[in-house]
């Protein structure tokens, strides 16, 4: 087991402790790739294959890092979707700064 996010996670399984060690060399500079590809997008937000898109990743290259980027809080769920490629609704991952407040209403 890993530091998760501190360092690159694995389930132990197959090659997966095998990448971690290898995305750890690269790992820091990916995760500003990222939050730059975010951050231009500003309260618009970017799904994971718009960020694929932006860098010329593949989609799953994007996916742990944005895993490790929110749970380090460093971005977070939007709490809006929009279509993928596969047709599917996924997370438009924004950065803090763009959250909207939540309102707590007082209980009467």
């Amino acid at each position: 087991m890993t530091d998760y996010p501190a360092e690159p996670g694995h389930c132990g399984l197959g090659g997966s402790p095998e990448g971690a060690e290898y995305v750890k060399e690269f790992r820091g500079r990916q995760h500003v790739m990222v939050l730059n590809a975010i951050g231009e997008a500003g309260a618009y937000g970017a799904t994971g294959d718009e960020i694929a898109a932006k860098l010329g990743w593949n989609k799953y290259q994007v996916r742990p890092r944005t895993a490790e980027l929110r749970a380090a809080g460093r971005i977070m769920d939007s709490r809006r979707r929009r279509k993928s490629e596969s047709g599917i609704l996924v997370i438009v991952w924004i950065l803090p700064e763009y959250s909207e407040p939540v309102s707590i209403a007082k209980a009467a």
